[in-house]
């Protein structure tokens, strides 16, 4: 690849980085969900809708550890969207499950996902989506494995 086209290249990258995040800000942090932050809501997806997940569990998903995850989760806590309690035979083992108010964050930014996904491959053919799949998975390897 030519020099001019890796910085091209790279410039698409970040422009296409920060759009992302400057975007999904405003779609989810609405009026209603004003008191949360765009990691909060990073934090509640990865908590999910299913059965409690454990603290340990939550930490690795999003790649933190346990301590970080906990002062975020002291604040999730005292807004309502999260729940918290220990294991009943292990009690160093914490539970999180999300709350009515939680649900309703997770289904808001869950829905602005949908959308997002939907209007990028809306006028792809499915080769193309295909394609961009195997890119943007190359993608993700490169920043899991650096």
């Amino acid at each position: 690849m030519a020099k001019r086209d890796n910085k091209t290249l790279n410039e698409l990258l970040v422009t296409l980085f920060n759009s992302i995040m400057t975007t999904e800000t405003k779609a989810v942090i609405t009026e209603e969900f004003k008191d949360v932050s765009h990691n909060d809501m990073h934090i509640i997806e990865a908590i999910g809708i299913e059965e409690p997940r454990k603290m340990s569990e939550i930490a690795k998903r999003l790649g933190v550890t346990v301590g970080t995850l906990t002062t975020n989760m002291n604040s999730l806590e005292r807004k309502n969207y999260v729940v918290r309690e220990r294991g009943e035979s292990d009690k160093r083992v914490v539970f999180v499950t999300l709350t009515e108010r939680g649900r309703k964050a997770f289904f808001h930014h869950r829905d602005f996902h949908k959308k997002m996904i939907k209007s990028v491959v809306a006028e792809f053919t499915p080769d193309e989506q295909v394609i961009l799949m195997r890119c943007l998975n190359k993608l993700n390897e490169f920043f899991v494995n650096g």
